[in-house]
């Protein structure tokens, strides 16, 4: 029963082991709110959400915490190109980011902290560190002096010297160019807060590693983020944090990104796919599947192709399921099983192999569906309650309450679309009563080119739509 995660870190699997016995705190870079989200920034909350899900289902206290970064020079460009308080901006991207959350089924995090409401907690990191002699004020900007911390890059075991640390605009009197900043001086026009140092506004490294230690303390188990915040985010949070004084995170775990021919899904190479958008062409529900059951250190490659593949897998689970939910009938709901099948633990145990896990889902039901065959209503219960189980850790049952409402809103259009077919089928059943077999098959086929597909079952004819 011990999970293993990969740990950056370490380069390798590790067994978790908690801090504190019987509880687990992650603490994970959210959304920077500069703009609407893409699917890419979504695979990561939905990463981590499976992970709060597992660790939840092990028996765990779970305390989740996922930043908003709702200031940084990206923010404030947007505020000057569209001529609105960047606070307005911030605000409604974060919406956007928790409609998006909420639209994949995300469990809320524990605690959602802004980075604009701890500007005491970043002042106190940047005093201590001055004391200690790992930071250094020059022109109004605090900056972190890399050299003072010895074990700095070993989290993206780079070496010193060859570093070419980013640096924006503003950013003078440095000691070493490679060291970072924690603070910058204010700039007219922009937001700003006072300091014993002046007037400026935070720098993003520095906003994590003061959050952290507040909602988790001095230690914690797992940090996590995209793959992309190895360097420079995580490692100059890991220097603020130890130079502070703080363990810090006991695990890094980094999902890997949805990519389109071959880059990094991102806004400024102008290949982004908006959440916003894609719920309107696609059910929530299959977007999950389709971002959520590749492992999560795996690249995606973003193909509308891939998202009909995922369609389709996800129609044969629920396929079964709802024959299975009429062949219950008045013996009412089927619930889920109390544990999940020992292979789909086992997967789950290993670094969260959800691809590994979904075989066995997908095993479950050509099992369920040979049980229905057979007239095993037993079996087949059993199986859609062991489903029920499996598909509950991943967040993709379509009967849990979240899912009901995607049902609930196309049905007007389902009842319309129910009565048409029904006619159809009413026809087709004719030309079956009186052996008119080419007539019936020829019914058939119009419906499944329609993309509707007929099953015939011993309560009737029943459609469902096909992939697309």
């Amino acid at each position: 029963m011990t999970i293993r995660l990969y740990d950056t870190s370490a380069r390798q699997i590790r067994d978790f082991t908690p801090l504190v016995p019987g509880c687990v705190s992650i603490y994970l870079c959210g959304a920077t709110v500069q703009a609407a989200p893409h699917i890419g920034h979504i695979r990561s909350g939905l990463n981590f959400d499976i992970m709060r899900r597992w660790f939840a289902y092990r028996g765990y206290d779970v305390t989740f915490i996922r930043n908003v970064t709702d200031i940084d020079d990206k923010i404030i460009a947007k505020s000057a190109d569209q001529g609105r308080p960047w606070w307005a901006i911030g605000y409604d991207n974060e919406r956007a980011f928790n409609d998006g959350y909420e639209a994949l089924g995300c469990l809320p995090p524990s605690y959602e902290p802004r980075a604009t409401g701890h500007i005491t907690e970043m002042v106190e990191m940047m005093r201590g560190l001055i004391e200690r002699g790992h930071a250094y004020e020059a022109h109004g900007n605090v900056y972190f002096d890399v050299r003072s911390f010895p074990g700095y890059l070993q989290l993206s075991n780079q070496e010193l010297e060859n570093l070419q640390q980013p640096s924006g605009a503003g950013e003078t009197g440095k000691r070493d160019p490679r060291d970072f900043a924690m603070w910058k001086a204010a700039k007219p026009g922009e937001p700003s807060w006072e300091t014993p140092w002046g007037r400026g506004r935070p720098g993003w490294h520095l906003e994590c590693s003061a959050m952290a230690h507040k909602y988790l303390g001095s230690a914690f188990d797992i940090h996590g983020g995209g793959l992309d915040l190895v360097f420079p985010h995580h490692e100059n949070e890991i220097a603020q944090a130890k130079a502070y004084g703080d363990d810090f995170a006991s695990y890094w775990v980094h999902n890997a990104w949805v990519t389109m021919s071959g880059e990094k899904m991102s806004k400024s190479l102008g290949n982004s796919v908006l959440v916003s958008e894609m719920t309107k062409r696609w059910r929530p529900i299959v977007l999950r599947y389709y971002l959520g059951t590749p492992h999560y250190r795996s690249m995606i490659e973003y193909s509308e192709e891939a998202l009909r593949e995922a369609e389709s897998a996800f129609a044969r689970i629920e396929g079964f399921i709802q024959r299975v939910v009429e062949k219950a009938g008045k013996a009412g709901p089927v619930e889920p099983a109390a544990e999940v099948p020992a292979a789909f633990a086992e997967a789950m145990d290993d670094d969260l192999g959800v691809p590994q896990a979904l075989a066995v889902i997908h095993t479950t039901v050509r099992q369920g569906n040979s049980a229905l065959a057979a007239d095993d209503k037993e079996s087949a219960v059993a199986r859609l309650a062991e489903l029920r189980a499996m598909l509950g850790v991943l967040g993709l049952d379509p009967l849990e309450t979240h899912w009901a409402g995607e049902a609930e809103r196309g049905d007007d259009l389902h009842g319309v679309v129910d009565t048409l077919v029904r006619m159809v089928l009413q026809q087709r059943e004719a030309a079956r009563v009186r052996k008119d077999w080419a007539t019936a098959d020829a019914i058939r086929d119009q419906l499944n080119q329609s993309g509707l597909v007929i099953e015939d079952s011993p309560e009737g004819p029943r459609w469902t739509l096909g992939p697309r």
